[in-house]
């Protein structure tokens, strides 16, 4: 089976075509169970998420600020795995239609082994991967069995990327680009950093095609609306988190999900 790399490069166009930002929202798989996670994602993609990224919970985390680590702490101590991973793509792709990715680090699928991850993923009904660490120099060997399964191949680039690695960056990935627009780790923030705009400019004067989705900081309506005033995609995963973790019970966090994507869809809709 042929993973949904199509739909991923459809649904940002779609977006592009209605004149908006697409939003792009994330989640770790099991948090705060495999279940609730399964429907905390739902909720986001019924809220007006275009897209979701589901994190694999990673026990040393590069990216992620204390926010998504202690999501990621409840998921590990949970027991969580990458067939719950697997699994949490399945659902959520069946449920709602949209396009699904996974958000990890490289460590989980070198173990887990590139062909077995990839076929998986693509079964699953997956769009592709997000790969943080993994630099494109040493990328041949996932690109070459994600293109073979049908699934985007999306590299972060942040502020301190120089242009020539842009341009490496670009002309290897697929989807869109992660452009992580201050250097540091996740969380919400006051404001978006003003580095973001300058970053995505710079990455689109490499001449790609692919999108540029800006992720790091935002975390409320005006925010992402700002953010898509220059960008084709607003990332937002540690409010989502945050907003299940305050939230006094599983089923109140599922609906401070909804909501949040709701209040988030507008924004990138410029209507907040």
């Amino acid at each position: 089976m042929s993973g949904k790399i199509q739909l991923l490069t459809d649904t940002l166009a779609a977006a592009k075509s209605e004149g908006r930002s697409a939003l792009i929202a994330y989640l770790p798989a099991g948090f705060p169970t495999v279940d609730g996670g399964i429907e905390a994602i739902k909720a986001a993609l019924d809220g007006g998420a275009d897209v979701v990224e589901v994190g694999l919970p990673h026990s040393d985390p590069v990216l992620d600020g204390p926010v998504i680590q202690t999501a990621d702490d409840i998921a590990l101590r949970g027991g969580v795995r990458i067939a719950d991973v697997m699994r949490t793509v399945r659902e959520t792709h069946a449920a709602t239609g949209k396009p699904i990715l996974v958000m990890t680090y490289w460590n989980p699928i070198d173990r887990y082994g590139v062909e077995r991850f990839t076929a998986e993923l693509a079964e699953a009904g997956g769009a592709g991967c997000i790969l943080p660490d993994l630099p494109v120099q040493e990328s041949a060997l996932w690109r070459e069995h994600a293109e073979k399964h049908g699934l985007a191949t999306v590299f972060v680039v942040a502020p301190s990327s120089k242009d020539e690695r842009l341009a490496q960056i670009t002309a290897a990935g697929s989807g869109f680009v992660y452009a992580a627009s201050l250097m540091g780790v996740t969380g919400t923030r006051e404001s978006v950093s003003s580095q973001a705009e300058d970053l995505v400019e710079r990455t689109r004067a490499t001449g790609t095609d692919l999108p540029v989705c800006v992720g790091l900081g935002v975390s409320n309506a005006t925010q992402a609306a700002e953010v898509a005033g220059f960008a084709d995609g607003v990332i937002v995963g540690s409010a989502f988190v945050k907003a299940m973790l305050d939230a006094p019970d599983d089923a109140a966090g599922v609906e401070a999900v909804r909501t949040l994507a709701a209040g988030l869809a507008k924004g990138v809709r410029g209507q907040a």
